[in-house]
């Protein structure tokens, strides 16, 4: 099994760092290896889960004085304290927020990947196919990541410039009445970057349209208005 490194050298920040400087640390480390950033990148999607751990003990005072005082071993029985991420929705989950909605569409609760758009095809099939069952091939466009950017929606060479209205932070504050709220940038919908080269080939969406051919089985005994779904075809 292998050996957890320090926290602290994970998010590298001192035993004394504030609050604001682990938070800050955990940002910075967590857009460098942001699967959006990444796709496909076992090792930088390692390390994302990683320094969300580490982030998750030493942004809680419970969990961070238990592990400075035992270590990793001093976190065992603290409702599952150190015992990491396998999935990366529990990570936009809890920390969307410090993350900014950085390639999820922002907002808390909502830094899950967009799923793609449900598609219908009507199959027209005749009596003695419908009564025996058959095979169909069809045809449909569907979104693709852009092969040509790989979804990061820049030309390729080219990098993002910080965002003048948030700072780069990614959230802004305002104002309702007495109260103040912080909501992603609406300038850079809460990336904290704005794509100054957009990737011409996909128009800087990060996905284009792909024509897709598809067999799809008929089972015997199908009536009118009856439906086969076909997962992660939308």
């Amino acid at each position: 099994m292998a050996t957890k490194r320090d926290y602290y050298e994970v998010l590298s920040v001192t035993r004394t760092a504030t609050g604001e400087e682990i938070k800050r640390s955990y940002r910075k480390l967590a857009m460098q290896y942001h699967p959006d950033r990444n796709p496909g990148d076992a090792e930088a999607e390692t390390k994302f889960k990683e320094g969300a751990e580490a982030y998750d003990v030493l942004s809680d005072p419970a969990k961070k004085e238990r592990y400075d005082r035992y270590g990793h071993a001093g976190l065992s029985d603290m409702g599952g304290g150190g015992a990491g991420f396998s999935n990366i929705n529990d990570i936009f989950d809890l920390f969307g927020d410090i993350l900014g909605g950085f390639g999820m569409g922002g907002g808390r609760g909502q830094q899950r990947r967009a799923q793609g758009q449900d598609l219908q095809i009507d199959v027209e099939l005749d009596l003695y196919e419908a009564f025996k069952g058959t095979t169909k091939t069809i045809e449909f466009n569907r979104a693709e990541v852009c092969g040509e950017c790989n979804g990061t929606r820049m030309k390729k060479g080219s990098r993002p410039a910080k965002c003048n209205r948030c700072g780069g932070r990614g959230a802004v504050v305002t104002r309702q009445g007495f109260f103040q709220i912080q909501v992603a940038c609406p300038s850079c919908g809460g990336r904290g970057e704005i794509i100054t080269d957009p990737c011409s080939k996909c128009d800087g969406q990060g996905q284009v349209l792909t024509k897709r051919k598809l067999d799809v089985n008929i089972p015997p005994g199908v009536d009118s208005g009856s439906r086969i779904r076909l997962q992660g075809e939308g």
